[in-house]
């Protein structure tokens, strides 16, 4: 059995869902993310892995159990 993975915007949209104040230096990703659809994909000349990344690297305030699986799916597309 093989599980289908989400679209980036999908998980986008449950985290911005979630994150009540998304820190200033994530909202940008944040806003990218709402824009790919798959890990390759391109926003403007930034891969899709890229702005997963920076994200990534500026949600650490993004806390809790759902803020811990989003990410984790997050970390699963770029594998």
């Amino acid at each position: 059995m093989t599980i289908e993975k989400r679209s980036i915007r999908s998980i986008a949209l449950d985290i911005r869902k979630e994150w009540a104040k998304v820190n200033y230096a994530a909202k940008p990703y944040l806003d990218a993310m709402m824009e790919l659809n798959s890990i390759n994909d391109k926003y403007y000349n930034d891969s899709a892995k890229s702005v997963v990344l920076y994200f990534l690297s500026n949600a650490a305030s993004f806390r809790g159990e759902r803020a811990k699986a989003l990410k984790a799916e997050l970390k699963a597309l770029k594998a």
